[in-house]
């Protein structure tokens, strides 16, 4: 139910509606994943009467949910044991709401926002209009000061439209307005008349000019309506490529049903010679195999160590339990990585902080790769703490729904940005693939990472800016392949800052890992961080966080 409410919440902007057509998104999903069967969780019938109800309650009725639940209640019904049945219907029906999802994110700014704007620019010509008044208010002389002050009137709402679209008017554009409401302004022969008439429109352009330069710093609200409406269509456009690219991979996989045949029958016949009965087996190869095993119902204790010997004999390859990825009567298996990581973290907080505003984040994902991610939360305290908890917690979750990266981090820093309470966070992120040997680095605002081979130690740095900055967030992106015994380290500016002396504060640190003896991952980042607190005489003068990671290939 997390990943309908996951759904529901991206998309509770648009209200009622919005959480309705997440939570049945969701619900689609979900249904595949969990059970790879393509039978809703929760019938759509079901979630029309409850839509239905959700749209006629008001919004100030309260209801307490946990009245109408008793001790053991179920909600979700159960399912008999089932295959991975994917279907071409799975597939269209995600293609239809990532298309539906499309065209809400292309409409947002012309139906949603619609009314909002139309009160945002009442309520600014309020403003200008008002301070208009107290411009012209001296000159009520001025021959253009009756025009001028009537305030309902179509001159001044053609001078403000056109001062909110060019900034300011000049003599042509003002007597043209004038001209197109019916009130002419003829210059006179008389040469004392002329100049006073030419005296008192100069007077009145300024006065337009002032009182809109006075009331514009009002309108920077405007702006920020702006922005979230262009994030949301962001996230929505987000969310419809990452659901598309889900109907991809399930229709590739329709694609590769007839692929390895012979292997999953294999496998079946020597999984039922040990009395364990599967009703269907996927196996997909991207680099590594990824083994899905249906089992049939009753079979509580069953070897994980006898399935891994057959899948291994069959696909002749070192194949392993990917506990990440077991759910349910679902087995998963995966080749088994070629690699061993192990991980040495050391952190401090800032001196007088509470809380720091550093987060890390170590998890293996369900196509086997590791995430390994740092993220500082601009400034300190609880506000930085937050910000960079909540990065990394959308970024785990996103990866492990299926959304790839790019997406994953857009929405990332759409979601910052929308706030609107300037919540800036770094991201460092590792992506480990200890199977093929490489380590893809995603960086966003974050420091360089380290790599040390024996004596040398190559510094990988970056000039993207912090998630939650800007809109267009350029993501860096480098790849690199692992060497035997290499050595990686992360950490946050806390550290690289501590060092005063270097005018190229990276440099301290690659000269201190160069000199470092021991290769136990916990003593070079206890090592790190003692010489980083003790570069401000012990005393650490910003949250401190590092990641050191040693990879050893297998024997």
């Amino acid at each position: 139910m997390q990943f309908h409410g996951m759904v529901a919440g991206i998309l509770n902007r648009f209200g009622k509606p919005g959480v309705i057509i997440g939570f049945c998104l969701g619900n689609v999903v979900l249904a595949y994943v969990s059970n790879g069967y393509t039978v809703e969780l929760i019938h759509f019938k079901e979630i029309l009467i409850a839509s239905i109800g959700l749209l006629a309650i008001p919004k100030n009725v309260h209801i307490d949910i946990e009245e109408f639940m008793q001790d053991g209640s179920r909600f979700l019904p159960g399912f008999a044991n089932r295959g991975l049945n994917r279907s071409k219907e799975a597939a269209e029906k995600l293609n239809n709401v990532s298309q539906t999802i499309q065209e809400m994110a292309k409409t947002y700014k012309q139906e949603k926002a619609k009314t909002e704007e139309n009160k945002g620019r009442e309520n600014n010509k309020k403003i200008f209009v008002s301070e208009l008044l107290d411009c012209l208010d001296p000159y009520k002389e001025n021959m253009l000061y009756e025009d001028l002050s009537k305030t309902d009137g179509k001159i001044v709402d053609d001078i403000f439209e056109y001062v909110m679209d060019k900034q300011e008017i000049a003599k042509e554009a003002l007597l043209e307005i004038f001209a197109k409401n019916n009130s002419y302004i003829v210059d006179s022969k008389d040469k004392e008349i002329s100049q006073r008439l030419e005296d008192n429109i100069n007077q009145a352009i300024r006065c337009i000019n002032t009182a809109f330069k006075l009331s514009k710093t009002n309108f920077i609200w405007m702006k920020k309506i702006e922005e979230t409406k262009q994030n949301m269509e962001a996230q929505l456009n987000s969310v419809s490529k990452a659901i598309s690219g889900i109907a991809k991979n399930m229709e590739d996989d329709l694609k590769k049903e007839v692929e390895f045949g012979k292997e999953k029958q294999e496998i079946i016949d020597k999984l039922k010679l040990k009395s364990i009965e599967a009703e269907e087996i996927a196996i997909k190869k991207n680099g590594r195999y990824i083994v899905e095993i249906y089992l049939a119902k009753g079979q509580d204790e069953i070897e994980n160590n006898q399935i891994e010997k057959i899948v291994s004999d069959v696909l002749k390859e070192s194949i392993v339990i990917n506990e990440e990825a077991c759910i349910g009567n679902k087995i998963s298996l995966i080749s088994d990585d070629k690699y061993i990581m192990a991980i040495g973290m050391a952190t401090k907080t800032k001196a007088e902080a509470e809380i720091s505003g550093d987060n890390m984040i170590n998890v293996r994902l369900k196509d086997g790769k590791y995430l390994v991610a740092i993220s500082d939360g601009m400034g300190s305290g609880k506000k930085a703490n937050e910000s960079s908890k909540q990065a990394l917690e959308m970024l785990e979750n996103l990866l492990m729904t299926g959304f790839d990266k790019n997406t994953s981090i857009q929405l990332i820093n759409t979601g910052l940005i929308t706030k609107n309470e300037e919540i800036f966070a770094t991201l460092d992120i590792a992506i480990i693939d200890l199977y093929a040997g490489t380590v893809e680095m995603i960086k966003s605002g974050a420091c360089p990472t380290y790599f040390k081979n024996n004596k040398k130690v190559q510094t990988i740095k970056s000039q993207s800016l912090p998630a939650g900055m800007i809109k267009d967030l350029k993501l860096e992106v480098f790849e690199k392949d692992i060497e035997n015994k290499e050595i990686m380290l992360m950490c946050t500016d806390g550290i690289l800052d501590s060092n005063v002396e270097y005018k190229n504060k990276e440099l301290w640190i690659k000269y201190l890992l160069e000199d470092i003896e021991t290769d136990n991952t916990k003593k070079i980042a206890d090592l790190l961080l003692n010489e980083s607190i003790d570069n401000n005489f012990g005393t650490p003068k910003d949250d401190m966080s590092i990641f050191v990671c040693k990879f050893r290939r297998k024997e």
